[in-house]
């Protein structure tokens, strides 16, 4: 293979080194070894790759070879490289949550849908940057420092996935693992232009392998773990790789990949402003146009939206608050003043927790949930921004958290009501990218999965791209 071939591989998705994999064009040795190059190429501009499993992914590319020389069965994603968010529990490296009290906690065992990767062939290349717990909405942790977004180092890169976003952005890893409580999935791959997948809770096991294993109620029911990629062909071979029931997170289930088959085509809910008057023209310009284009490919468009978007994301902030206002006090958990700053301005937006005020946001997470399940009775899917603007300056991150709040409450609902979305890029704003997100009913991912393709075809795939600088 040629120098410029080589240099090339990096910029196949999953999908596509699987296959040439499977056919010989390819050696897993020879996708893994572009990755290693192309991190050391690029990383530095970015810093969002923490640590670089490379002896231990070469030693798996070569047992992944000699599998086909020896003529075993081949798995969906055998010999293709991902990489893990540092606070997601991968066997042999340190889930340290972005802090320095935790740089030597080394898991005994992967996260349930870590293993599963690695079960499907898949090959861990790499750690990545998140905030300091995962908390925030831009990406800067004690331990490793701040990541810088490859399309403008002076943006945000989004949070709290946002080292996996933008090492998925610049061909560092074709494939990621993140998570998402209030967008921290679709938001870094808004910022990075790239495709994200939030699941129903449930649909893919999520569970710690070191104390503390339970987790407070809220994040039980608000956070959920799911692939980043740049194609959403990428998220579709991922997602029942990562899926299914596991005994480790008691939450999880069992679903038919066929669940959606034979629906007929949904009626597209436009939302171009989901928060009134919050949403910038430019951002609103991009969704109106995507409603174009879903128009064209004849899906019936109309500028309808759910009930209480907003109360949603209260309801999110009064669950989160009641229990993680406790954790806190009792812990004293180990972060920076950068999160420090961020949780003290965000738990300001809402009451003080009592027993009543709790239990009425249970109450109100329950009626929402039929309410927009009545919503989604219609046929429907959203389509609807990630965020209400372009991304924010990095050193603006906790300038204006109620605003951010605001601008991510259809965000935010997603995760209160535990229903799954997926982040496409619409189209750019000012050089930058801007995602939209289609969301539907609960375990409904593959009829998103199956919007946001159609949506990919009409904006286009805007990476892989090479650091950008200003």
């Amino acid at each position: 293979m040629t120098t410029n071939e080589h240099t090339q591989i990096w910029r196949r998705g999953a999908a596509e080194l699987a296959a040439g994999i499977c056919t010989g064009e390819l050696s897993a040795r020879e996708v893994v070894d572009a990755h290693l190059d192309r991190i050391a190429a690029v990383n530095g501009a970015l810093n969002a790759v923490t640590l670089v499993l490379a002896e231990e992914a070469g030693a798996a590319a070569d047992r992944a070879d000699r599998a086909i020389t020896d003529g075993n069965p081949l798995r969906p994603l055998h010999g293709v490289p991902f990489s893990v968010k540092e606070n997601i529990d991968l066997a042999g490296s340190a889930t340290t949550q972005g802090v320095p009290a935790l740089a030597s906690a080394i898991p005994s065992d992967d996260a349930p849908h870590v293993r599963r990767l690695r079960a499907a062939g898949a090959i861990p290349i790499a750690r990545t940057n998140c905030p300091d717990f995962g908390i925030g909405w831009h990406t800067t942790s004690t331990l490793h420092g701040a990541t810088r977004n490859p399309w403008n180092p002076r943006v945000t890169p989004g949070g709290s996935s946002g080292g996996e976003a933008a090492a998925i952005a610049t061909g560092m890893s074709p494939l990621g693992v993140g998570g998402d409580l209030s967008g921290s999935l679709r938001w870094p791959a808004s910022c990075c232009g790239v495709a994200a997948l939030k699941p129903t809770l449930g649909r893919i096991p999520r569970a710690a392998m070191q104390e503390p294993a339970e987790q407070p109620i809220s994040l039980q029911l608000m956070l959920t773990e799911g692939p980043l990629a740049r194609r959403v062909a990428d998220l579709r071979v991922a997602l029942p790789v990562m899926s299914g029931q596991d005994w480790r997170d008691p939450w999880s289930v069992s679903v038919s990949e066929h669940l959606g088959a034979g629906v007929q085509r949904p009626r597209i809910a436009l939302l171009p402003d989901p928060s009134p008057g919050g949403t910038s023209p430019e951002v609103q310009r991009v969704v109106r146009d995507i409603g174009t284009a879903m128009a064209e490919a004849e899906y019936v468009v109309e500028e309808i939206e759910p009930p209480g978007i907003e109360q949603a994301a209260t309801v999110w902030l009064d669950i989160l608050k009641s229990d993680m206002s406790l954790t806190v006090e009792e812990m004293q958990p180990p972060w920076g003043s950068e999160q420090g700053t961020f949780v003290e301005r965000l738990f300001a937006l809402a009451e003080p927790p009592s027993a009543t005020r709790v239990l009425a946001a249970y109450v109100a997470r329950a009626r929402l949930q039929r309410a927009w399940g009545e919503f989604f009775d219609a046929g429907r899917v959203i389509v609807a921004p990630v965020y209400g603007a372009r991304p924010f300056a990095a050193q603006d991150s906790l300038t204006d958290v109620a605003g951010t709040f605001a601008r991510m409450s259809i965000t935010t609902a997603c995760n209160a009501l535990g229903l799954p979305a997926v982040a496409v890029p619409g189209g750019l704003v000012d050089g930058l990218p801007i995602g939209v997100q289609v969301i539907g009913r609960r375990f409904s991912e593959e009829m998103c999965l199956d919007v946001a393709e159609v949506i990919e075809s009409c904006a286009g795939v805007a990476t892989p791209i090479d650091p950008r600088h200003v």
